[in-house]
């Protein structure tokens, strides 16, 4: 690795701190997570592709409210995968590589010993390539493996870019209005039918996310 892509992760990790302090953040859905958090019961957090820059700070915000929980995020095996899982554990965030495409068996089994072991996990149910905001089986099989609770996460801002990849990444702007919201926790039980609780999941999802795009006003 590059001297120059080594100085990537912490310097981005200050521009999203710094980006962070001046958002108006709204929270909703708090209410009903917090009594998950008292209890330290461990969480699977699912939230779009491209809505996660701002996720990692999130996280250290709502650390001390959760009782001071790691949680822990997949990364990819590539380059790329190398410097998010750099950045993220900046923000006080554990790592396990793997991905859809490589090294997906070994990531859930790594994912589902992290749930077992008491530690949330998030997830990006429509990463790494797509298709944009569908959910892929992954996260219902960690759901019904563990048990844990999977916990719909929307987050929005305006005014922000939305860039021109695959998943139309977004980035707000400085002073915008930013809101995060948690959705209804729900469980996959074992003998559940797989397509059925991902399509549950993959609206639940869209609702949150549709939710905090109207708090900032789209």
């Amino acid at each position: 690795m590059s001297a120059l892509a080594a100085l990537a992760p912490p310097a981005a990790a200050v521009a999203v701190r710094a980006l962070g302090a001046t958002l108006r953040l709204t929270e909703a859905g708090v209410e009903g997570i917090e009594p998950l958090w008292a209890a330290g019961r461990p969480l699977i957090y699912a939230a779009w592709h491209a809505r996660i820059l701002m996720i990692p700070w999130l996280n250290a915000r709502f650390e001390r409210r959760r009782g001071g929980r790691h949680v822990c995020v997949l990364a990819s095996r590539s380059r790329d995968g190398e410097l998010v899982a750099r950045w993220v554990r900046r923000f006080g965030m554990s790592v396990v590589r793997g991905s859809s495409s490589r090294g997906g068996a070994e990531a859930l089994r790594a994912l589902t010993s992290a749930v077992r072991g008491g530690q949330d996990v998030a997830v990006i149910p429509d990463g790494p390539r797509g298709p944009r905001e569908r959910v892929q089986g992954g996260l219902v099989v960690l759901a019904a493996a563990t048990g844990a609770p999977v916990v719909p996460l929307g987050f929005a801002a305006w005014p922000a870019r939305r860039l021109a990849s695959w998943d139309r990444f977004l980035v707000p702007l400085p002073f915008a209005r930013a809101a995060v919201v948690f959705g209804k926790a729900a469980t996959v039980s074992r003998g559940a039918d797989r397509e059925l609780a991902r399509a549950d999941l993959e609206r639940a999802l869209h609702e949150a996310t549709e939710s905090a795009d109207r708090l900032v006003g789209r």
